[in-house]
């Protein structure tokens, strides 16, 4: 199950209004940064096809501007 962290900056003005869009993706939980510009974005996904989907969704929000993986891993399923 890929676990992605990301920070996401958004266009001038617009965190707000991009922390709100991330929070509505159930595979995505989002951290504001209280001294800087920034959102904390971790995500979990079931399969490298979901989180691939997912990244393309983040990546088409209009007040995202940049969206930086800081470390990801992908752990196997258990039986």
């Amino acid at each position: 199950m890929p676990i992605k962290s990301y920070l996401a900056h958004p266009h001038e003005g617009k965190k707000m209004e991009l922390l709100k869009t991330i929070s509505e993706i159930k595979e995505c939980d989002v951290i504001p940064a209280q001294n800087k510009d920034v959102l904390i974005v971790v995500t979990e996904t079931n399969s490298r096809v979901e989180e691939d989907v997912l990244k393309e969704q983040l990546e088409t929000i209009p007040s995202l501007k940049l969206l930086a993986m800081v470390s990801g891993f992908n752990s196997p399923k258990s039986n």
